[in-house]
């Protein structure tokens, strides 16, 4: 019972929501990473069954491939997104705000880039959709990776215009990397989360370009 007026303490309670908030970034960031997993398993299971079952020889029977330069370039772009936006993370607990928006933009840079080239390479494939198993695939992947790419990027600018706007609200002299208030928690929670993401597509990149650039 001693502890029963304590619940009722109205920083106590502010405290609590602001940690359940965080847990709920946390866990719905997971949770998101493991919808896109699915997504993409879906791409996989597709490529590696249609591949196996395949005793015509209607994979990919005259090894045709998109520009091999412009998927290098989007794996290249996502990979790149991924080490600014650590960077920035680590500058942001830093407390070095400038280079943490720096940072961010670059990332955001580097997703818009890779999923124009992706949308760019879609005009300049030397097949068509259904043609083979190995096309039909490709036509499935190349959406799919347009929307993951842009997806992170629009993640990853969302939290750079709430630092911009965090700075008006809180003060230029607030220090996010430390900052007790809930709208600073939060970002920080969401950064951690969009950066899992990134590194995650950064896995998936290299999957993907291994199958269908490498392997065939």
């Amino acid at each position: 019972m001693s502890d029963f007026p304590q619940l009722l303490d109205p920083q106590a309670e502010e405290e609590y929501e602001i940690e359940s908030t965080e847990g709920g970034i946390w866990t719905g960031s997971r949770l998101f990473v493991g919808v896109v997993t699915m997504a993409w398993s879906g791409v996989a299971f597709a490529y590696f069954y249609l591949r196996a079952i395949d005793r015509s020889g209607q994979w990919d029977p005259h090894h045709l491939t998109p520009p091999p330069v412009i998927g290098t370039l989007i794996a290249v772009c996502v990979l790149l997104g991924a080490f600014t936006l650590e960077y920035g993370r680590r500058q942001l607990l830093r407390g070095l705000r400038f280079e943490w928006l720096t940072a961010a933009w670059l990332t955001v840079l580097f997703g818009v880039i890779a999923g124009g080239l992706q949308i760019w390479q879609l005009t300049r494939l030397p097949f068509y959709p259904g043609e083979y198993g190995y096309t039909s695939v490709f036509i499935g992947f190349a959406p799919l990776n347009v929307a993951m790419v842009l997806g992170g990027a629009y993640w990853a600018e969302t939290l750079a215009a709430r630092s911009v706007r965090l700075r008006t609200e809180l003060g230029a002299d607030v220090n996010l990397a430390d900052s007790g208030h809930a709208a600073a928690r939060h970002l920080r929670a969401s950064l951690a989360g969009c950066n899992f993401y990134w590194w995650f597509m950064v896995l998936a990149s290299l999957l993907f370009w291994i199958l269908f650039y490498v392997v065939d």
